[in-house]
C-alpha cells in the first residue's frame, strides 16, 4: 500500500477546534484516509487505481453493507479537552486507546465547565427524552449558574489549600467536581469512530457530548470525506426495518413479498425497490 497523505488533514493538524466554554478537539495524527479504505478493500483482487467515482461507489457499498474491516485501516489520534462528566461517557466506548492527564502527579487546572444559561433545563419525566428537555426561566437559570460557579471556585480553593499543606495530590483531588476539565489523547480507527458518532450524535445523547461529536465529525471529514459522506447517508440519515415492517413496506409499494430484509435485495430488485421509494417521495 502507498503511504496516504491527505492535504486537507495536513492543514488542520494540531489546530484547536473549540467545544463548550473551555474545551477543544485537535487532530494530532492520522494514518490513511479514503484511499486507504479503497486500497484495503481491493487488496484481495490486486486491482489497479480506479477513478474517483469508482472509489466513492466502493466506499458507499462497503459502508452500506457493513463490510467494516477496510475502515479499520484508517486510524486517527485526537487531543481532547473536556469536562470529566463528558469524559466518563466518552470512555465507555472501549474500542479506542487513550491516555488521560493524571491528578495523582499533576496539579489540576482551575478550569470548570459552566453551562450556558440557555442550556439549563428541568429533569424530564419521560425517560426516552432528553433529561434537560424543559428549559428554565432565564432569571432562575442565571441564579443557578452563578451558584454553580461559586461552588466550583470554593472547591478549587479547598483543593489548592490541601496542596499547600502538603497533602498528597491523589487525596487532595477527591472532592473536585465532575465539571472540572480534563485532557486526554484518544486514538481510534474509522469504523469504531463511526460507531461512536452514531451513538453520540443521536438526539438522546447528552447535549455536551453531542457538541463534541459534531466537531469530531467535521474534523474527520478532512481526513476521509468520502467515507464520512457515506456514513452520513447510510447511518446517520438511514433507517432500518424489522422483518414485519419490511414486509408491510413491500406490500404498500406493490413489490413481490418474501424477501427477508432490505439488506438481502440485490441488483435489479434493489434498483426497483429504491425507485419505488423515490417515486413515493
Amino acid at each position: 500500500m502507498a503511504h496516504c497523505v491527505v492535504p486537507e488533514a495536513e492543514d488542520i493538524l494540531d489546530k484547536e477546534f473549540p467545544v463548550l466554554d473551555k474545551g477543544f478537539i485537535r487532530l494530532v495524527d492520522y494514518l490513511g484516509g479514503d484511499d486507504r479504505v479503497v486500497q484495503a478493500a481491493r487488496v484481495s483482487y490486486g486491482a489497479g487505481t480506479k477513478g474517483y467515482r469508482e472509489d466513492e461507489g466502493l466506499i458507499e457499498y462497503l459502508l452500506r453493507n457493513q463490510h467494516t474491516s477496510p475502515f479499520e485501516q484508517v486510524v486517527l489520534t485526537y487531543h481532547v479537552k473536556l469536562p470529566i462528566f463528558v469524559a466518563r461517557q466518552w470512555i465507555r466506548h472501549r474500542t479506542a486507546r487513550l491516555n488521560e492527564i493524571s491528578g495523582r502527579y499533576s496539579v489540576l487546572s482551575d478550569e470548570f465547565y459552566l453551562p450556558a444559561v440557555e442550556d439549563m433545563g428541568l429533569q424530564c419525566t419521560d425517560p426516552k427524552q432528553s433529561p434537560a428537555a424543559a428549559v428554565l426561566d432565564r432569571e432562575l437559570a442565571q441564579r443557578i449558574c452563578a451558584g454553580i460557579a461559586a461552588a466550583q471556585k470554593q472547591t478549587y480553593t479547598d483543593y489548592t489549600d490541601l496542596i499547600e499543606q502538603g497533602i498528597a495530590r491523589e487525596l487532595a483531588r477527591i472532592n473536585l467536581p465532575l465539571s472540572l476539565y480534563t485532557e486526554l489523547y484518544w486514538q481510534i480507527d474509522l469504523h469504531n469512530l463511526f460507531h461512536f458518532l452514531k451513538l453520540r450524535l443521536n438526539v438522546h445523547a447528552q447535549k455536551e457530548i453531542r457538541y463534541y461529536a459534531e466537531v469530531l465529525l467535521q474534523i474527520t471529514k478532512k481526513v476521509a470525506p468520502q467515507s464520512c459522506r457515506a456514513f452520513e447517508r447510510h447511518v446517520l440519515g438511514g433507517v432500518s426495518f424489522s422483518q414485519e415492517e419490511f414486509t408491510e413496506l413491500q406490500r404498500r409499494l406493490g413489490l413481490a413479498q418474501g424477501t427477508a430484509s432490505a439488506a438481502s435485495l440485490q441488483g435489479k430488485d434493489l434498483a426497483r425497490f429504491e425507485a419505488k421509494l423515490k417515486g413515493r417521495g
